[in-house]
């Protein structure tokens, strides 16, 4: 239960700690109020995506609460606990926490905040966001669909990112496609369509953005490309399906609205990213960031170079990579160390001087952390990350109740290791006759 951080643990941890309550001025934003209070305003909105667990978010919440109080009536601060709301930070793209987007006049483009995290620092990023809105404002410039709703009326600008497909143009485009494709069915006079039309276009912009148009959205006109229509079963209007490569076609079977379909979108999306980052204990940065900004981080500690050659090393690196790709909906951070190089950190896990290849999976929030008992093999390893996922497994305390102190070390350089060079020993002048005598 201790890697389980359900709606239980974290209602608690807010209780206890306070993150954001009724009484700040930050305003806590929910899948249930997010589209009336930001999408749907003409204001400025500053939100924090959070997780409770995260360090980073911790740090961040007095300057946030600063930072919201000195911008009160004059720019909206919200927060999401993306940790409770996944689909929610799902929609747009939250990868690690803490995330800061701005939305401004166009609430299908939300910009992401790269600034400083003090008060200071956000408040001026808030300023200049809200003096460019204002200057939009004064030369005409929208900005986009300030209310957060698309008029049809407004012309074929707003479907630009929606692909029109026909017969012929379709296997071209699709089937023969690595990206997702979400493909709508629609009939011009059919009422639903109509309506549909300015969601799915929305969408379609807010998708390519965040998908890096890997995810795309399409349109078909079924009473024209009737040769389509017929080979995928069309009977009503809108119908719309997702086609992946090498896989039967699937409806789609969820809402309507622009959220719902980017949500669906970004679901499809990481089922098909790349797997996290693997990478190499070199520094205090690398593991502090790593683990502060996941529920779960596994450290792998491999054999000496001397012992596997780079073959060998290169083999426990593709089995971490299989279970990264496996395991990667769940925001875990993957790193590892060779044997020796971190011994602090080993003999704080538990390892420490033997049985290499070794796993540990911590819980960087509560410095707990579960060892793998069994084969460091695909079978070994998703055994043991199978239970931590159903919150099940043994756990003990991290040595020390923190993180020893991480030793800075070159990056392996991907080649087998060398042995060290023996400094030459000249035995000219040894009399080893003698020697042998005064031994006896």
């Amino acid at each position: 239960l201790l890697f389980v951080l359900g709606t239980v643990s974290c209602t608690l941890f807010l209780a206890v700690n306070g993150l954001y309550s009724a009484s700040d001025d930050v305003i806590e934003l929910t899948p249930t109020n997010f589209n009336k209070e930001v999408i749907q305003s003409e204001n400025l909105w500053l939100v924090e995506f959070y997780a409770p667990w995260c360090g980073h978010c911790q740090r961040l919440t007095p300057e946030w609460k600063k930072a919201a109080t000195a911008l009160k009536g004059v720019v909206k601060v919200g927060a999401v606990d993306a940790d409770k709301h996944q689909s929610l930070g799902g929609q747009y793209g939250v990868r690690g926490f803490p995330t800061i987007k701005i939305f401004g006049a166009n609430k299908n483009k939300a910009e992401d905040y790269q600034g400083g995290r003090t008060s200071d620092a956000i408040v001026d990023a808030a300023l200049s966001a809200l003096r460019s809105l204002v200057k939009d404002r004064l030369s005409g410039r929208s900005g986009g669909y300030s209310s957060g709703k698309q008029s049809r009326e407004s012309g074929g600008g707003d479907k630009k990112d929606v692909i029109e497909l026909t017969d012929d143009s379709f296997d071209k485009n699709v089937i023969n496609s690595d990206d997702v494709w979400m493909v709508e069915f629609y009939a011009p006079w059919c009422g639903h369509c109509k309506n549909l039309e300015p969601e799915w276009a929305a969408a379609a912009t807010e998708v390519k953005e965040q998908t890096k148009g890997k995810v795309k959205l399409a349109a078909v006109d079924a009473t024209v490309n009737q040769m389509l229509a017929s080979r995928y079963g069309i009977r009503g209007f809108p119908t719309i399906k997702i086609f992946q490569k090498g896989e039967d076609p699937v409806d789609y079977d969820g809402g309507r609205t622009r959220s719902d379909i980017t949500a669906r979108a970004l679901d499809l999306f990481s089922d098909n990213a790349p797997p996290p980052e693997l990478l190499e204990i070199i520094s205090e940065d690398v593991l502090k960031s790593t683990c502060d900004a996941h529920q779960l981080c596994i450290i792998s500690v491999l054999p000496h170079i001397l012992d596997t050659g780079a073959s060998g090393r290169n083999s426990y690196l593709d089995v971490m990579l299989k279970m990264a790709e496996k395991y990667k909906k769940k925001m875990w951070g993957w790193l590892w160390t060779e044997a020796g190089a971190q011994s602090d950190l080993e003999s704080s896990l538990g390892i420490g001087g033997f049985g290499y290849p070794a796993m540990a999976a911590v819980n960087a929030r509560k410095m707990k952390f579960a060892l793998l008992k069994g084969s460091f093999s695909e079978q070994g390893i998703n055994e043991f990350l199978r239970e931590l996922s159903v919150g099940r497994g043994s756990t003990a305390p991290v040595g020390g109740g923190a993180f020893p102190k991480i030793h800075s070390v070159e990056p392996w350089d991907g080649k087998d290791g060398e042995l060290p060079v023996e400094d030459d020993i000249d035995l000219s002048d040894v009399d080893l006759d003698d020697w042998d005598k005064d031994e006896l």
